[in-house]
């Protein structure tokens, strides 16, 4: 009998054992965020919550990458998509500079596609530049700075304040805004003509003020169009693409690369490249080009390089990281065209030691017969570049009107 009863006794521990375990375990909080929530760094880059290959539909041209990548369609129909930012909550931003507006791109389920493009702005003058910080999303007009704020629940923008004028501008007037790591703002201000004298007021400079637009001043001169621009995140310093002139033919000037410093004159209008005096603008040498800076990189004449990225992403090789990829938009005067790609430049401290091309196709191999305009055959001009927090790639194309996700296959 004793026995019977010591049997019982162990059942009912063991079943009371089971209840507690069960019914009265602390449970998980409910309201705490995904291990991949993103931070509220400054133009972060914030990632979904898998990394799947995107379920976006395959290029409708016939781009090449490199051997263990893959490309889809993140969004379509966006107009002449240029400017990408991320939002402090994961948000793809993208500027329509010719359509006036501004679009959110949210992927809520994480399959690499954006759910719907969202116009967010649309009251603007041709906005272009694009960024973020403290939570505020700033926007260059072509004739404004302009600080929004941004609510990521409703993903909707609503006016602060508009913070400094910029000359007004009919040429090059894509205006883009950065932050560097201590909160200064930048703006490049593009000139008014293909080559002219005229004060860095008006244009062919690059501005600086705080984040609340407080007395905005010239930081350096001599950029004709620098149309991009990136932090180094290992130097803080400006790395911008810059445009050269037209009119002097197929090969020259070199369009470039720009290591941008205060107080620095970048040459233009008078010199170009490597200190090379403009003799057609400058006939006299009125000008020297003794005390101008040269770029880090040239590149082939006319290719247009717009958006530069360094490459931080587990998702590309070891020994590319802290390298360079730069869209080349591509040319519209060349009688034979160039660029219209994506190039690895290898960079060894603040020097580009080789280059190699990332993503080709936008348009069909060059000939004599194939004339060099913006409407002829290239099927797509590729714009802006910019990584997630999981290695994603994106980039914009004005031509196609498309945002596309570069992936590695490798999982």
């Amino acid at each position: 009998m004793k026995r019977e009863y010591l049997l019982i006794i162990i059942v009912l521990v063991i079943i009371g054992v089971v209840f507690l375990y069960t019914f009265i375990k602390p449970q998980k909080n409910q309201n705490q965020p995904p291990l991949n929530t993103p931070t509220t760094q400054e133009n972060p880059s914030p990632s979904p919550v898998t990394n799947s290959i995107s379920n976006g539909a395959s290029p409708s041209i016939p781009l090449q990458l490199p051997q263990n990548f893959t490309i889809h369609l993140f969004a379509s129909n966006l107009g002449s998509p240029r400017v990408l930012v991320f939002s402090p909550g994961g948000t793809l931003l993208v500027s329509n500079p010719n359509g006036n507006n501004v679009y959110a791109l949210p992927d809520k389920n994480s399959d690499g596609v954006a759910d719907e493009n969202k116009i967010i702005i649309s009251n603007e003058n041709h906005v272009h530049g694009l960024s973020f910080y403290k939570g505020y999303l700033y926007i260059a007009d072509v004739d404004k700075v302009v600080r929004y704020n941004w609510d990521e629940s409703t993903l909707t923008a609503t006016l602060d304040k508009v913070l400094f004028a910029l000359p007004k501008n009919n040429d090059h007037n894509n205006r883009t805004i950065i932050f560097n790591n201590t909160g200064k703002m930048f703006v490049s201000v593009g000139s008014t003509c293909n080559v002219c004298a005229e004060t860095p007021q008006t244009g062919g400079s690059l501005w600086i003020s705080d984040e609340n637009g407080t007395a905005p001043q010239i930081f350096a001169t001599g950029l004709r169009n620098a149309a991009f621009m990136v932090i180094n995140p290992k130097t803080n310093e400006i790395w911008a693409t810059e445009m050269g002139r037209d009119n002097l033919g197929d090969n020259i000037p070199p369009d470039e690369i720009n290591i941008i410093k205060k107080g620095f004159d970048y040459g233009w209008p008078y010199c170009f490249g490597n200190k090379v005096h403009d003799n057609s603008f400058d006939p006299s040498s009125t000008h020297s080009c003794k005390d101008t800076e040269t770029p880090i990189y040239e590149v082939p004449a006319h290719s247009a390089p717009l958006g530069l990225r360094f490459i931080d992403s587990k998702q590309f090789p070891s020994n590319w990281q802290g390298d360079l990829l730069v869209a080349y938009h591509g040319s519209w005067n060349r009688s034979i065209p160039t660029g219209y790609k994506i190039l690895h430049l290898k960079v060894s401290g603040n020097t580009i030691t080789s280059s190699q091309d990332f993503l080709t196709g936008f348009a069909p191999e060059t000939t004599s017969n194939v004339p060099g305009n913006i409407n002829n055959s290239a099927s797509g001009r590729p714009v802006d570049l910019l990584f997630d927090s999981l290695g994603n790639l994106y980039m914009s194309d004005d031509k196609g009107g498309n945002v596309y996700i570069i992936q590695s296959i490798v999982r």
